[in-house]
Parts: structure tokens; C-alpha cells; sequence
């Protein structure tokens, strides 16, 4: 079945409808979600299916450089690896995208160009959020002029947990118009949201507001991307595809850093929302230290030994 993302316009509601309809969400049970996300994460996957595991992950990965102290040099550098992260081994896949700031879009393009990567970009005032909304338009719109396919935004959580959830509505909104072919990644930075059922409320809300993923975390705060987070927004995404029948993709970012964590996560994918996300297309994991892992757990399953810890480049 093909994957769309298509949305229509976000429908203009009143803050009366959209209230009633977040607090008309079921609520999570808290202890039923951790208890489910903990019995996930102790499947075994061995062998074979490690190996294809891994491989899908890498796929999926967002190799990511958000720093002050970035330069171009980096994100060619960057860009480099994630067109070929291992150069002794050209069957690894690409990564997904390279994620970088606004001002050096242009450079990952450029270092991109050909090979089929996505250029991602945090705007919106990252990692914060708190900017006026022309900023935050200006902010997309020159990421995007300068090529970026996907924008990762941040909502304003000081106005979500306000109850101001129009606010954040009519932003995901403005912002998606802007973003115009790109995609738009809204980051709902889960660890701010305090409750399940706030970030379950802010799932829907993105959707409803026409987001294409929702995305745990800038990485900036901790707790990030837990398992019991992923499992609600997995389940927020799985009954708003059965309800409008479109397809809006997860990105889990933030303390994902090992091989274990990654396949944990596509193991919840598969159980909770269905094998229709496991694809880059609608699943993503966010990590600039992550893809490492992958690759010496890569080379340890095809020739039987570890490569040593300085073999591949550090990000």
C-alpha cells in the first residue's frame, strides 16, 4: 500500500471545539503503558533478522549536528558519512536525512546533491520555541528557499500547557503552509509535557494541524525519547490514520544511542502502530552518535569480530 502524507488544509476550528476535542482523547494508563513498552523491549531478535533490523534502522537515521560551534566543514563532513557510512563497506545503507540548522542548509544541499538524502532543518526558534510568529516564518522560509525537504518545528509548550492549544494549532498551521513541498516534523518536546495524556493530546493536536511526523524531543531536554512516550505517540498515529485514513510518520529523538535502543524501538513500531511504519518514509530516529553503534554492530554479525572503537569517524 503506497505511504501518503497528504493532508488538506488544517480545518479552522474555535479553542471550544478543539478543547473538547483533546479532552474527549481516551486517557493513557500509565502503568499499563510502561508495563507494555518494558515486555516490548525484552524480545529477542537474533541473527537474520538483527542483521535486517540494522540495516533498516540506519535507513531511518536523522544524522544530526545541532551546535553552535558547527561550520561548513562539519556538515560536509557529515553529509559525507551519510552517504557512505562506512566506506569499506558499500551494501550499508544511507541514512535517512542530515539535520542542521537553518544556515547551513545550503551547504548540506550542496554536499547532498545526487544522492537521494533529505535535507532536514530545526526552525521555529529552536530548541525553545519562543519567538514571535513572523520570526518563526521567516525562520522556515529560509530553510526551505535554501533547500531543505523537511522542517523539524518546535510548538510552544509554554502555550500548551497554558491550555492556549489554538495558539499552537494555528502555528503547526502557518508553519505547514510554508513549508510548502517540504515536509513538516513538529516537535512536541515531550520531556516539558509533564503527562501521557499531554503528549497524546499534542500528538493529535500536530496532526490535526497538518504535521507529517510527530517528533518526541529537540534532544536539548531530558527525558527525551523514552519508550513509554514512543508507544503513545505510535498509538496517537495508528488511530489517527483508522479515523482520517492518512499516514503521519513518528521521530523519536534524544537518548537513543545504541544499537539495543534502535531495534527496541522498531520492535514497538511493528507491535503498536503495524509494519506500514516501518519504513523511512514514516519512521525516523533522530541521533548523531547512534549510527556508529549500528555500524560496529553491523561488522560484528558479517565477520565475527568488533572493529576497533576509532575505526569510524566520530560525529
Amino acid at each position: 500500500m503506497p505511504v501518503s502524507h497528504t493532508a488538506s488544509a488544517p480545518e479552522a476550528m474555535t479553542d471550544r471545539a478543539l478543547r473538547a476535542f483533546l479532552h474527549g482523547l481516551p486517557g493513557v494508563d500509565e502503568v499499563g503503558a510502561r508495563a507494555r513498552a518494558q515486555d516490548l523491549s525484552t524480545r529477542s531478535v537474533k541473527t537474520t533478522a538483527k542483521a535486517q533490523a540494522i540495516d533498516l534502522a540506519i535507513s531511518m537515521v536523522d544524522l544530526t549536528t545541532l551546535e553552535g560551534a558547527d561550520t561548513p566543514g562539519k556538515v560536509r563532513s557529515l553529509c559525507a558519512k551519510a552517504a557512505l557510512p562506512d566506506p569499506a563497506d558499500r551494501s550499508v545503507p544511507h541514512v535517512g536525512a542530515v539535520c542542521v540548522y537553518p544556515d547551513m542548509v545550503s551547504v548540506a544541499v550542496a554536499a547532498l546533491r545526487g544522492t537521494g538524502i533529505g535535507v532536514a532543518s530545526v526552525a521555529t526558534a529552536f530548541p525553545s520555541g519562543r519567538a514571535p510568529l513572523e520570526v518563526k516564518l521567516a525562520d522556515t522560509a529560509r530553510a526551505v528557499a535554501d533547500g531543505a525537504t523537511e522542517i523539524d518545528m518546535v510548538i510552544d509548550r509554554g502555550a500548551f500547557l497554558s491550555g492556549d492549544y489554538l495558539k499552537v494549532y494555528e502555528e503547526i498551521g502557518a508553519v505547514k503552509e510554508t513549508c510548502g513541498d517540504a515536509h513538516l516534523k513538529v516537535i512536541l518536546e515531550t520531556g516539558e509535557l509533564v503527562t501521557y495524556d499531554n503528549v497524546r493530546r499534542a500528538s493529535h493536536l500536530a496532526m490535526r494541524a497538518g504535521a507529517d511526523f510527530i517528533k518526541t524531543s529537540t534532544g536539548k531536554i531530558s527525558p527525551a525519547a523514552t519508550l513509554p512516550v514512543v508507544l503513545v505517540m505510535l498509538e496517537a498515529v495508528r488511530d489517527h490514520r483508522a479515523e482520517t485514513g492518512r499516514y503521519v510518520g513518528v521521530k523519536p529523538a534524544g537518548g537513543i544511542r545504541t544499537t539495543k535502543d534502535a531495534i527496541r524501538n522498531l520492535v514497538l513500531v511493528n507491535e503498536t502502530a503495524g509494519p506500514a511504519w516501518l519504513t523511512p518514509d514514516l519512521f525516523r530516529i533522530g541521533a548523531s552518535s547512534l549510527l556508529n553503534d549500528l555500524l560496529m554492530q553491523r561488522t560484528r554479525l558479517t565477520t565475527g569480530t568488533y572493529p576497533g572503537p576509532d575505526y569510524y569517524t566520530l560525529d
